[in-house]
């Protein structure tokens, strides 16, 4: 049976997930950024949190931690770093499962942004919940890991399939569309901005993309090289959009 997922908006610019394993009723929230409007969404569909997870450790990801398992005594599962906000009751890193009912989340690390950065990916759902490492047209700052680490996360996102959908924790893809057009004027990206600066005026979320459309879109999956990459993501940090 499928995986159903809730998005919703919440603090300035973050999305919010609950997914839900419909052969068992199990629900997640990947990351916590808000907790009210997490507990909000859930007496809405009345879902029950069984598990938190956590992508990386920045309080807008983790920081909900403690009220939720508090309200509802989900398990808190994540990488190590969380700890620096909340306690963990699974700590995973690359190939771990996570079991959500029937559905299986295969995590990968994904460092970079945070140095133990982890994404989520239900495989035969084709989902990825990749936090704050792959955006539409964009990626996560180096807050701490190199350019390096982040184009090998970002090419083993990009090595999954190309209908994957890919669920990312912000909407900044206007900014980042704004970006991308100053460094390639391909027709596919001209159209997918304009598509997405018409969405956007009508209030629209731009999330889920997939791996698909970043790879035919996305500077930073376009680059080609670690190298590249790092000029890349360079010229984004100084961009005055």
């Amino acid at each position: 049976m499928p995986l159903s997922v809730r998005q919703f908006a919440c603090l300035s610019d973050n999305y919010g997930f609950l997914v839900r394993d419909e052969a068992t009723g199990q629900v997640a929230c990947i990351d916590t950024p808000d907790a009210v409007a997490i507990e909000r969404e859930l007496a809405a569909l009345g879902w029950r949190l069984t598990h938190i997870l956590n992508t990386h450790w920045h309080p807008d990801h983790a920081g909900g931690n403690t009220a939720l398992k508090a309200a509802t005594g989900a398990q808190i599962i994540g990488p190590a770093e969380v700890e620096r906000v909340s306690p963990v009751d699974r700590v995973v890193g690359e190939g771990d499962v996570v079991n959500l009912g029937a559905t299986q989340l295969t995590v990968l690390d994904t460092g970079g942004h945070t140095l133990g950065h982890v994404s989520y990916v239900d495989a035969v759902d084709q989902i990825a919940f990749v936090g704050d490492t792959l955006f539409a047209l964009g990626c996560g700052r180096l807050f701490e890991g190199t350019a390096e680490q982040m184009w090998a996360s970002l090419s083993k996102l990009a090595a999954l399939p190309d209908e994957t959908a890919v669920f990312c924790a912000h909407e900044y893809t206007a900014a980042n569309a704004r970006f991308a057009l100053s460094v390639d004027s391909s027709p596919a990206l001209m159209a997918r901005a304009a598509d997405i600066f018409a969405a956007r005026e009508r209030g629209l979320p731009t999330v889920p993309t997939t791996i698909g459309l970043e790879k035919a879109t996305n500077p930073f999956l376009r680059a080609g090289d670690a190298a590249r990459f790092a000029a890349v993501r360079a010229a984004k940090d100084i961009f005055a959009s």
